[in-house]
């Protein structure tokens, strides 16, 4: 696994995200003069702890982005989920509770102001088409890692953020699923094959590129401003 970016911002916080009669535990980081934030909805199994995504999470933030990963059950949830498996795949049920984070940070001080896009890895990656799909004028973009956009099934048709699909170049299944969802698509949308690269992207320097590919998206649609000065 690779090492994160050197630099760490003193604002990182967790934070508690209300929806309903729950609240699900988030870390959420808001760098000085950040024009946009980008929520990560991790995949099977996985939380807000994920060493991939709180590695591109670090490299979003040195390009002036804010960030919140967050958990998408609740620590009960997750205890069901690791011995069933079901939650995990109840998109429907992610993507609900991204639209209510969403919410949360459109009304939140510190991050209304903000520009949103979404990472998702996995099954979050569908979770977050189709809550984007719910939330057209308030998400940006979104970028897919590994994911199973596919299982947004008729949301994909509805979204209209741009889109990066990133897939590793020997996860050969997945590259074909995301071959399909590109073509459901009708936003703008590219796929980014990483050559040498697994579904997790653990071979030296792929997660690397994967970070590169997600900044150099979010900083044109979320932070246009920087990446004109970088």
């Amino acid at each position: 696994m690779v090492a994160g970016p050197s630099h760490r911002d003193a604002t990182e916080r967790e934070v508690g995200v209300p929806l309903g009669r729950i609240a699900l535990q988030g870390t959420l980081d808001v760098p000085r003069d950040s024009e946009g934030i980008v929520l990560f909805a991790h995949g099977s199994g996985s939380s807000r702890h994920s060493p991939r995504n709180r590695y591109v999470a670090g490299v979003l933030r040195e390009a002036g982005l804010a960030t919140l990963l967050m958990d998408l059950l609740t620590i009960d949830e997750e205890a069901v989920d690791a011995r069933t498996a079901h939650l995990r795949f109840d998109i429907d049920l992610l993507a609900e509770r991204l639209v209510g984070a969403t919410d949360w940070l459109a009304q939140n001080p510190e991050t209304r102001a903000l520009r949103l896009g979404y990472f998702g890895a996995s099954t979050g990656a569908a979770a977050a088409l189709v809550a984007a799909a719910e939330r057209p004028d308030a998400v940006h973009a979104v970028v897919s890692r590994g994911g199973r956009p596919d299982l947004a099934g008729a949301a994909l048709a509805r979204v209209k953020a741009p889109t990066l699909l990133i897939v590793g170049g020997d996860d050969v299944p997945v590259i074909e699923l995301n071959r399909r969802a590109l073509a459901a698509l009708r936003a703008e949308a590219r796929l980014e094959i990483v050559p040498g690269a697994s579904h997790l992207f653990e071979e030296p320097g792929t997660l690397e590129r994967v970070a590169a590919l997600a900044r150099q998206w979010f900083e044109a649609r979320l932070a246009p401003r920087h990446a004109e000065r970088s």
